[in-house]
């Protein structure tokens, strides 16, 4: 069977076989209910707890803090909603580049009277400095900026920004989906009151998340029922994806530092080859993570592009894998002030622990083909 060489780990990363084995005894023999109180029940309770454990360590948080998600989609509303119905409506401040899991709650809770400031990016794709002390004079409640951009892979300065919505009064949060496993996050030295993680993004099961949130910060639950997760996240815990969450979790940790520098060398050198072809590289100035590339080639349409290195062997994406099905530009780039015309061009490599440098020579070989024959239709267009 014909597979492409996988460059889209932004979107989802593949199963890791040690963590396919931790979850394998939790969809066969040990299927209890971890609130039935026999033995079958207290087996996945104990790996519901050996779990959080792993996770909280990941991140420099305490077990209790670790409330279990269906992914990180949900755990950005639980605490964007949930804080929200425990408070009178205020003033809502989040970055323009925040992925939708993040924006449409937030607009949403503005229809229910919420005052609803953005939080303007700056060109190199961290967050105006200017401008948001500009929102915290507002005094906002809550305030939410994403620990790494799930496009352009920019990291935001999150422990200083943290620190001046405490000093405002208000709750930060911080969608950290994409720089667990990629970069350290340490939830204790970010000052965050709140944290959003997910599994799949980590070698880890679809299905799986958690918002890390400290205690001091009250929620109301988004789902009611028997009381699970605190009383946060009602439903019957979904065992064997909780368990592979702890095990991918665990596994990241240990192999961050490593593969961080092979993936930095990899897109270093891809990045060298995307120069000399002329392409443009977004956020190439900011501390960004270490294996994802956002980048153009003015004329060249980015969903047309990633199609003709599909059929090469090569899966690419053109932005965020949850905005797939919106014909706009990126809201980042447009947030970054990137011209519309340039953002449709835009395509993401993403890169993982199975990329390898012979992948991305061949990747940069296919990319000079298909540029140099689309810009030669370009002309004959003319």
């Amino acid at each position: 069977m014909f597979a492409p060489v996988y460059l889209d780990h932004n979107a989802t990363t593949p199963l890791d076989p040690a963590v396919r084995e931790a979850m394998l005894p939790y969809l066969d023999a040990r299927f209890g209910n971890a609130s039935s109180r026999h033995e079958y029940g207290r087996q996945a309770r104990d790996a519901i707890d050996r779990a959080r454990a792993r996770v909280a360590a990941a991140v420099g948080a305490h077990p209790t803090e670790v409330v279990f998600t269906s992914g990180g989609s949900e755990a950005n509303n639980l605490f964007l909603k949930g804080a929200a119905a425990t408070m009178k409506p205020g003033v809502l401040a989040v970055s323009r580049m925040e992925h939708p899991c993040v924006r449409e709650p937030a607009k949403q809770l503005a229809r229910l009277g919420w005052q609803l400031e953005w939080i303007d990016v700056m060109p190199s794709g961290v967050v105006d400095s200017g401008q948001y002390a500009e929102c915290l004079a507002k005094r906002p409640r809550m305030v939410s900026v994403m620990l790494a951009n799930n496009e352009t892979g920019a990291i935001q300065p999150i422990a200083d920004l943290a620190a001046k919505a405490r000093q405002a009064g208000a709750w930060f949060h911080t969608d950290a989906v994409q720089a667990l496993g990629k970069v350290p996050v340490d939830f204790r030295a970010l000052g965050v009151h709140a944290m959003t993680l997910s599994a799949h993004k980590i070698y880890g099961p679809l299905g799986a998340g958690a918002l890390i949130v400290d205690k001091r910060v009250e929620l109301s639950p988004l789902i009611a029922g028997g009381g699970q997760e605190r009383g946060l996240r009602s439903g019957t815990e979904n065992v064997a994806a909780i368990v592979g969450f702890g095990a991918a979790c665990e596994l990241a940790v240990q192999r961050l530092e490593t593969e961080a520098m092979r993936q930095r060398s990899l897109r270093d050198d891809f990045e060298a080859a995307l120069s000399d072809m002329q392409a443009t590289v977004f956020a190439a100035g900011a501390p960004r993570l270490p294996g994802t590339s956002f980048f153009a080639f003015d004329g060249i349409d980015g969903e047309t592009l990633v199609g003709k290195l599909d059929r090469a062997g090569f899966a690419c994406a053109s932005g965020s894998a949850c905005s797939s099905a919106d014909p706009e530009p990126s809201k980042t780039l447009l947030a970054m002030g990137v011209a519309p015309e340039l953002a449709r061009s835009a395509v993401r490599v993403s890169v993982g622990r199975g990329t390898s440098a012979e992948d991305m020579n061949r990747l940069i070989q296919a990319l000079r083909q298909e540029v140099q024959a689309l810009r030669g239709l370009a002309a004959m267009a003319v």
